[in-house]
């Protein structure tokens, strides 16, 4: 389910609460029975407020993690065709090979059905090309075979990296414990509107904090979600490696 989905489920859930503890006769509670719900619900909205908390800051640095992978990647494609170029004509079906398998990569991480989740990560036969043709060199210098040592543990750390990319794609916040969240808030905007007379003041008001919470849930779970979506991390950099490298 998309974030957007999710974020409008979310508000629903909210606002059904807000429309039920309005329907609720909160006046004819105890002065006692108020005192314990007003000290249940701010014990939860304080958890609330911690959860989301601690999960945008850690969808965030995920984030950031991730746009760090892909200018580290960007930058060893770089490099990599750097070197090879420097290596000589030799090197030529080596840096084909390289824009074949940057292409390939690119499309990859900003498609998102190639990163369907479950699906097993494969080394695929262009990377596989550009290993075993930049291996496959013949140095004749010594500069030539430090070129082709420092091309080869380049082409090493990128296949790390985009490992790591692989592992990190999965859901920002898993299902039961966001279903726990939304309960949480729904809970707390009914008890809001349990002792409020459900005017049409009161109610927008509390509609629009209600917007505010979820707009929360919605940047958690975009955060979550760096190659697809409203805070996408923009492609912009590789695809200007990509137009560098030779055809």
């Amino acid at each position: 389910m998309s974030s957007i989905a999710l974020s409008l489920l979310a508000l629903g859930c909210i606002l059904a609460g807000i429309l039920l503890g309005g329907l609720l006769p909160g006046d004819k509670l105890s002065s006692e029975a108020k005192e314990v719900i007003r000290l249940s619900t701010g014990l939860i909205g304080t958890i609330a407020a911690l959860v989301l908390g601690l999960l945008i800051a850690s969808a965030k640095s995920s984030y950031d993690t991730q746009s760090g992978q892909i200018r580290q990647l960007t930058a060893n494609i770089v490099l990599l065709d750097l070197l090879l170029s420097q290596y000589g004509p030799e090197a030529a079906d080596a840096r084909q090979a390289l824009r074949k398998n940057t292409n390939l990569m690119a499309s990859q991480i900003w498609n998102p059905s190639a990163r369907a989740a479950g699906r097993p990560f494969k080394v695929n036969a262009e990377g596989l090309e550009l290993y075993q043709r930049t291996q496959a060199l013949q140095p004749v210098t010594e500069g030539q075979r430090n070129l082709q040592t420092r091309a080869v543990q380049l082409i090493t750390e990128t296949a790390q990296a985009r490992l790591l990319l692989f592992t990190q794609a999965q859901e920002p916040i898993p299902m039961p414990f966001l279903a726990i969240l939304i309960f949480w808030l729904t809970m707390i905007f009914a008890s809001f509107s349990l002792f409020a007379r459900p005017g049409p003041l009161v109610i927008g008001t509390l509609a629009l904090f209600a917007l505010s919470a979820t707009g929360a849930i919605y940047l958690i779970l975009e955060l979550g979600q760096p190659f697809t979506g409203l805070l996408k991390i923009p492609n912009a950099p590789m695809a200007h490696a990509l137009e560098a490298l030779p055809r």
